[in-house]
């Protein structure tokens, strides 16, 4: 077939605050054809995720950073365009991990085979993807949460806290959301099923959250930190428990924010446990095999906000960071089909 070029974002500086689009820039290159156990892909959606904040910090953490003048990593759905990889045929439709670029060659390495016949393609990077998953294994193997309980998640619109507080709901519990918006909330409420949510731009949060979890809260899903945090705390419950997942109101910070109320936490003999998701990939057959059902039946539903274009990435991912997003952030880079 003749020679491919692939457009990239590359990370062009590191940015200090809030990234801005000029900390990146877009390039082209020439993309070899595969070797043997290789294959080529052509990216369709790219997905744009809060912890790609931290990986341009130059900070060290759980996974390599990106470097200036490099590719910016993301996860991936694709279709194979040529293959001479034994598992994988040209006209495979595949989420991969393949970052911000129209083509890339693959080993393989981390790649699954989607079946579009299941669900749409683009729920492998949301709701049966890694932010599906998260809210799985965060959720259900360290919250726990019990029947009858209070669970709360903030970021409940988005592509995590949705699917925490369905899940919640399918547990027997009470979910609470936290969002950013009148019409996150009401999303929230009215299409997820969620018992309450509170605007934490329109109303006093503490007041509003008080009101909301009359009992307490004995599931806290952490996504946000900072303020958020702070009116949670004083109505944890004893023995509750809190998945951190994320902190997305501190990662443009450039000094440390006070902290929580470490207190409380210690009075309430309060679990908090961070987790990434990549410690806990025994669990995708699991979680795969009940939210694909729980999509089928209409049980687990997904909202996302889709930008089109490769180029506007950046643009976009300056939104995510800001709450600007309404749902799973993905760009659409091409067609599903060509």
């Amino acid at each position: 077939m003749p020679a491919v070029t692939s457009r990239r974002v590359i990370l062009k500086n590191r940015p200090v605050g809030a990234p801005t689009p000029g900390d990146f820039d877009v390039v082209e290159a020439p993309v070899p054809a595969p070797r043997e156990g290789e294959m080529l892909c052509r990216t369709i959606y790219l997905s744009l995720d809060p912890y790609m904040r931290g990986r341009i910090s130059g900070v060290k953490s759980y996974a390599k950073g990106v470097d200036p003048g490099e590719l910016m990593v993301g996860g991936t759905v694709s279709e194979v365009v040529e293959s001479r990889h034994r598992d994988f045929k040209a006209g495979d439709l595949v989420q991969g991990y393949d970052g911000w670029q129209t083509h890339a060659i693959s080993t393989g390495v981390g790649v699954r085979t989607l079946d579009p016949a299941q669900a749409p393609i683009s729920t492998a990077l949301g709701v049966l993807g890694m932010p599906g998953m998260t809210a799985y294994v965060g959720l259900l193997d360290i919250g726990q949460p019990q029947a009858g309980e209070t669970v709360v998640v903030s970021a409940a619109s988005g592509a995590v806290g949705a699917v925490v507080g369905q899940l919640a709901k399918l547990r027997g519990c009470r979910a609470v959301g936290i969002a950013g918006s009148k019409d996150k909330c009401d999303y929230v409420v009215d299409e997820l099923g969620f018992d309450r949510c509170v605007n934490y731009k329109g109303e006093a949060l503490g007041t509003a959250l008080a009101a909301a979890c009359p009992q307490g809260i004995d599931v806290y899903f952490e996504n946000v930190g900072g303020a958020v945090t702070d009116a949670v705390v004083p109505l944890l419950n004893p023995f509750s428990r809190v998945p951190l997942c994320g902190l997305v109101s501190m990662y443009n910070a450039t000094a440390p924010a006070p902290g929580p109320s470490w207190r409380a936490l210690l009075t309430n003999r309060v679990l908090v446990k961070g987790f990434i998701v990549s410690d806990h990939l025994d669990r995708m057959p699991a979680f795969l095999a009940d939210c694909t059902t729980w999509v089928r039946e209409g049980r687990l539903k997904f909202r996302e906000d889709i930008v089109d274009g490769l180029d506007n990435a950046p643009t976009a991912f300056i939104g995510l960071l800001e709450g600007k997003n309404f749902g799973k952030m993905l760009v659409r880079v091409a067609p599903e089909r060509v």
